[in-house]
């Protein structure tokens, strides 16, 4: 049985943007799920009231029938990782000591045998091994993302969160890490919840999407559902045309009507407080 993720009548505001409200997920099957949507919705603000970085404005998240406001941040990483999309540390440390880290929430800064072990293996997964003993911070910029998703996988969570985990990575370890990702999710019957802003990577490797827009969730579903070019022009203001390559949804883009010289201002990412009754009713 995997981790039951539930969001209940949820809202975030940031001052006097009201970010989204009244969201109603649940999330209760292993797999890779992948949270689309144009950039300011709330997909990291999503994760961040998972793991209770920030508290919700209104509503509540529950793991497992548990309201995380009212867990400690130690059992919650006992069930959830969370791995940003870039690292602002520069650990003056290992990679190894670096990825051990996520072994804390479980052993403590006690290091058993067990750990030194899924710690190599998580390495070794993310074809790190051989910067075991390296300095975290003499590393490049997407190589600290494989380390830090190797944390991540060391961690031996129920729910695997990842914000853009692609995005300094070369096209090979692109794909090589979302099939890792969904491969294991499968494998260790845990959720991956993946922020990714490529339609093609996430309609090739996700078993589910949901997709923010508007202060709402659009869409929510398989991936042949919901990549559609109705829901990219309507979510991104983008035509794009649908085609099928192995089975999957690939999206081919068109860029005749973006206005070079106008900002995409008309597109509404969060919500000002005095319109959000209208701008959430709307369909």
């Amino acid at each position: 049985m995997s981790l039951r993720i539930e969001a209940q009548d949820l809202g975030v505001s940031y001052g006097d943007n009201l970010i989204w409200e009244h969201i109603n997920l649940t999330i209760d099957q292993p797999g890779l799920i992948s949270i689309l949507g144009p950039n300011g919705v709330g997909k990291s603000t999503f994760m961040y009231t998972i793991n209770k970085i920030l508290e919700p404005t209104s509503g509540r998240v529950l793991l497992d029938g548990k309201d995380v406001m009212e867990m400690t941040f130690k059992d919650i990483a006992k069930k959830v990782a969370y791995v940003p999309q870039t690292s602002g540390e520069t650990f003056a440390m290992t990679v190894m000591d670096t990825v051990l880290m996520g072994r804390y929430p479980h052993s403590g800064y006690t290091v058993t045998q067990e750990d030194l072990e899924i710690a190599t293996d998580s390495l070794q997964k993310m074809h790190m091994g051989q910067f075991a003993m390296r300095n975290f911070n003499e590393l490049s910029a997407g190589q600290h993302q494989r380390v830090m998703i190797a944390r991540g996988l060391a961690q031996m969570p129920e729910l695997l969160m990842l914000d853009e985990p692609t995005s300094n990575l070369d096209i090979y370890h692109q794909l090589y890490t979302m099939k890792l990702l969904h491969d294991l999710a499968h494998e260790r019957n845990m959720t991956v919840l993946v922020i990714c802003h490529d339609l093609n990577v996430a309609a090739k490797f996700s078993d589910r999407v949901i997709m923010f827009c508007q202060g709402r969730v659009h869409s929510d579903g398989p991936v042949e559902e919901v990549l559609n070019a109705e829901t990219i022009k309507d979510v991104y203001g983008v035509t794009s045309d649908i085609i099928d390559v192995d089975e999957h949804p690939y999206v081919i883009y068109h860029s005749d009507d973006i206005d070079t010289g106008m900002a995409p201002a008309q597109r509404i990412t969060s919500i000002p407080k005095d319109e959000k009754d209208h701008n959430i009713s709307e369909d």
